[in-house]
């Protein structure tokens, strides 16, 4: 039997209904809407059910709301009838890559990816606008205009009175930004695995609301920290001039997991600075500066973890083992006399199974300081301030372009949070407010580092540099200017997105470059383009339109739409991964696509042959997709099902 597709996103108000269903089966009935039969919930028995526990409409209770949260919430679960549309001469490695770059609004994007990724994203990162009121890259005023929100707040009663006292001096200027943020949070949460976790850079104008918006997403429980990240001094020219006690010198990266039960980081460190080493012990310079020239042997066993927990005759038969490899560092006079050096020359140094070196010492009772004289390759443990990440020069990262200033992120930050969650591990890495791509050249400089093959998925709005230019202050024109004159020069649209784009290909072709041997290095990326469904309004509301109307149609099909298009729509109906190997043959003169090896094959071609569908059949596919009224006779109509269930039973076979 032949099942017509929706060509829809999930519709999350009818999932929880179901859900509801299982739980309390009398409290969902039948009505009729547009003419169909749908699940609705009877809240009034819902109410009967949960009666003990149940909120009077004016009892008091804790909670965080604004004006318009509810259609947040509205906004967040209702479907849409989009697509995202390949574009495969802006990409790079189009058949091969396992990358994809979006553009598009990032509420609806998250929307269409749902049914694909859904629970199968380890780390979101997102650097949202932080409602400073200035407008750039992103429209970052969030404000709303006073006569607005007092209809939208209801700070007046029918007659002009007013109801609250002096709520707009906060509220306005944060409803707007609520609404852009909660739902855009509410529908990540599910594409988020069970172990997974999103950051999220903020500055103080808005990280007491993203906080108590994060706990009544996620959940209270699921709050892992906020970390303050350094971002300039509180000196030079930068802060000469701010008219303010205190200038800022952090922001905040607010973390939050899944299921913070199922929480699993791998602890990242932090360098210890030359300076911080000297202070460990005043020995540091006559015997530890020059130990390269003054020793040819080197202690390769960490003995104190050797003998933890070993008892006294264990303990003796290893010292005596690795007798020889307890070597001791001593002043060149006496660096060749066979004799053992007092303790407070006793040094060594340890290499352990990760490579990791450390210098220890004895100090004067004896006794081995484990806090030890540390190389350049050993770290601490992070805390909750970060002040090691510079943001000063991040234009060194960038490749051969103008750096985008305003708010963009480095590359180091980016790479030490993926390495808190993708450490030991491949996973998909989503940006949906990626801005400059600093996020995709993070997981493609750690993936060169270590060999690992994490995946990013970037989504950016189409922003337009021109116009946002006229909203800027001078500093801020004079960066976008040298951006726009960039893109002009490279023959690009003058648009946030051709500028990361760019910088994913420059960055991708230097890692290549330095990493000749990393041949199987993924520095590609799929272009896909946020626009309305492929199919016409028919398609959805038929009954909107007389019989005689839809004889007259040639086509259910927009004109200016391809199978590629189509294909990538069915993709994401039918949850195959967007970055999915596509292959594209010929049967009997007819274009099919073969997606991931045989999960997916299909034909939007018309005039279809029974040999066109028999061949598909014997290659037993999970699902097979055909245009409606695609067949070339109604024999071959009549047949379908039969071909299939010949050759293939187990298929599914949809039409569009």
């Amino acid at each position: 039997m032949i099942e017509k597709l929706t060509m829809m996103s999930k519709d999350k108000v009818q999932e929880n209904i179901e859900k509801i269903q299982k739980l309390f089966p009398n409290a969902v009935t039948e009505v009729l809407r547009d003419g169909k039969p749908t699940l609705a919930v009877d809240f009034d028995v819902l109410k009967q059910e949960m009666s003990s526990v149940l909120i009077d409409e004016r009892e008091e209770r804790y909670q965080m709301t604004w004006p318009d949260k509810k259609k947040s919430i509205l906004l967040a679960n209702s479907p849409i009838s989009a697509t995202l549309r390949p574009c495969k001469e802006e990409s790079v490695d189009f058949d091969h890559t396992q990358n994809l770059y979006i553009e598009g609004d990032n509420l609806d994007v998250l929307k269409l990816l749902q049914e694909t990724y859904l629970g199968k994203i380890k780390m979101i990162y997102i650097d949202p606008p932080y409602n400073t009121g200035n407008d750039f890259v992103y429209n970052d005023d969030f404000r709303v205009e006073s006569e607005e929100w007092s209809e939208m707040s209801g700070d007046y009663d029918e007659q002009g009175n007013r109801l609250f006292q002096n709520t707009e001096s906060n509220g306005r200027f944060h409803t707007n930004w609520l609404n852009m943020i909660y739902p855009r949070l509410k529908v990540a949460k599910d594409l988020l695995s069970d172990d997974g976790v999103i950051f999220i850079s903020i500055d103080d104008n808005e990280v007491y609301n993203l906080i108590k918006v994060c706990e009544e997403v996620f959940g209270e429980s699921n709050l892992v920290n906020i970390v303050s990240v350094k971002t300039n001094e509180t000196k030079g020219l930068k802060n000469a001039s701010v008219n303010k006690s205190f200038p800022k010198n952090k922001e905040y990266l607010v973390i939050v997991a899944k299921d913070i039960n199922r929480l699993n980081f791998y602890t990242e460190k932090i360098k210890k600075t030359e300076t911080e080493l000297k202070k460990y012990t005043k020995y540091y310079n006559k015997y530890i500066e020059n130990i390269e020239d003054d020793c040819s042997k080197w202690i390769i066993k960490d003995f104190s973890l050797m003998t933890k927990g070993k008892s006294d005759e264990e303990i003796f038969k290893l010292k005596e083992k690795f007798k020889e490899q307890l070597i001791y560092f001593v002043t060149p006079d006496n660096f060749n006399e066979e004799k053992i050096p007092t303790e407070r020359e006793r040094f060594y140094k340890v290499v352990n199974n990760k490579g990791v070196v450390i210098y220890y010492y004895r100090d004067n009772e004896g006794k081995v300081n484990t806090t030890l004289f540390l190389d350049k390759n050993y770290y601490r443990n992070l805390g909750d301030l970060w002040i090691d990440i510079s943001t000063i020069n991040i234009n060194k990262e960038v490749v051969d372009m103008p750096t985008y200033s305003n708010g963009q992120k480095p590359v180091k930050l980016l790479e030490r949070i993926i390495k808190y969650m993708l450490k030991e591990e491949n996973g998909i890495v989503l940006d949906f407010f990626s801005g400059s791509a600093t996020t995709a050249q993070a997981v493609m400089e750690l993936n060169a580092e270590d060999s690992k093959n994490r995946q990013f998925i970037m989504v950016q709005l189409l922003e337009n540099l021109d116009e946002n230019i006229k909203k800027q202050n001078s500093d801020q024109k004079k960066n976008t200017q040298r951006i726009i004159d960039f893109l002009t020069s490279i023959n690009k649209k003058h648009t946030v997105t051709e500028y990361a784009k760019e910088r994913i290909r420059r960055a991708g072709k230097k890692i290549k470059e330095e990493n000749p041997s990393a041949t199987d290095l993924d520095v590609g990326f799929r272009v896909l383009k946020l626009d309305s469904s492929n199919m016409k309004d028919v398609y959805y509301k038929p009954t909107d339109y007389s019989q005689g109307f839809l004889q007259q149609l040639e086509d259910n099909i927009k004109e200016d739409r391809t199978p590629l298009d189509l294909l990538f729509q069915v993709m994401l109906e039918l949850g195959k991964p967007l970055s999915a190997k596509i292959e594209e043959n010929e049967i009997a003169g007819k274009k099919v696509f073969i997606v991931d090896d045989n999960d997916l094959i299909a034909c939007f071609d018309e005039n279809i042959t029974e040999e066109v569908v028999k061949a598909i059949a014997q290659k037993k596919p999970l699902y097979a997709v055909f245009r409606d009224n695609s067949f070339s006779s109604d024999t071959v109509a009549v047949n379908f099902d039969q071909i299939f269930a010949t050759y293939s039973p187990n298929t599914t076979r949809k039409v569009l």
